[in-house]
């Protein structure tokens, strides 16, 4: 994340270390750790070589990858900038002027930038914008910045559990919630899906833009499906029908399906709470 004095991105310095417990350590160009299964990343604003070799001689790690990249090569080449979607303005926290939502994206997907994510949260402003949908409560897996549960705060939801695998986006999620004063609507947990599960039933809005892998376990689980509406996305359409084969027959409908650059996103009714 930004911290004094630096107040965006340019140049990403970033070292994959072979170990994943790395104790939490303070230095004034760090940018964040992302822990994901048995590695550590690390991502300064600038090289920082000497510390990273002491790091790995003193917890007994290696560094198995290190990279100088700019700040749009991380993003997929998109230069993050403000954009409009759904009629709200979605402003990176370097940029001046009127905003809806302002966010730091750090390092971490779900800047608003990627076609999954945009799609999403036009959707999620749809259906939070419309009075017959009564989304009061809603589950955003895979949360990122966690831009989603903003939105859905923003328009009248009132209690939203954001869960991601990925501690960095806990954190970034975290502070984007209290930079638009939100967060006391927003429960932000860490929570591994493949191993774990939070609870739908009761749950208006369950929105899940993941990987085609993660979807299909959640799809086998009966216990996934008891909230009121679906917002799925994070595959192509060739999976689709891989995926298909995985909902429950006849317990859901379709409500809308969408494709933005070859991304498709479903929107799905349980049959069993809303008819």
């Amino acid at each position: 994340m930004l911290r004094p004095p630096y107040q965006s991105y340019d140049r990403l310095h970033v070292y994959h270390l072979d170990k994943a417990d790395i104790p939490a350590f303070a230095d004034p160009d760090l940018i964040g750790i992302w822990i994901e299964d048995d590695t550590a990343v690390l991502f300064f604003h600038r090289a920082k070589d000497p510390l990273v070799a002491d790091l790995c001689s003193r917890h007994r790690c290696n560094v198995v990858y290190q990279a100088d990249l700019d700040y749009c090569d991380w993003e997929a080449g998109q230069f993050i900038s403000s954009f409009t979607v759904g009629g709200i303005t979605v402003s990176p926290v370097w940029e001046k002027g009127p905003a809806d939502i302002r966010l730091d994206p750090s390092v971490i997907f779900g800047s608003g930038f990627h076609p999954t994510t945009r799609v999403c949260l036009e959707t999620v402003i749809n259906y939070l914008r419309s009075p017959e949908a009564g989304i009061k409560t809603m589950l955003d897996l895979g949360t990122g910045t966690g831009l989603l549960s903003i939105a859905a705060a923003r328009f009248g939801a009132e209690k939203i559990t954001a869960v991601d695998n990925n501690p960095l986006a806990c954190e970034v999620a975290r502070a984007n919630c209290r930079l638009n004063q939100v967060a006391e609507r927003i429960d932000i947990r860490e929570m591994d899906l493949r191993k774990d599960q939070p609870q739908t039933s009761g749950c208006n809005l369950v929105v899940a833009n993941l990987y085609r892998g993660l979807l299909e376990q959640l799809f086998q689980t009966p216990s996934f499906w008891e909230a009121d509406l679906y917002i799925l996305s994070g595959f192509l359409q060739s999976m689709e029908a891989d995926l298909l084969a995985e909902l429950p027959a006849g317990q859901l409908r379709f409500l809308d399906r969408k494709r933005s650059d070859k991304w498709c996103i479903w929107v799905l009714g349980n049959r069993k709470v809303i008819g």
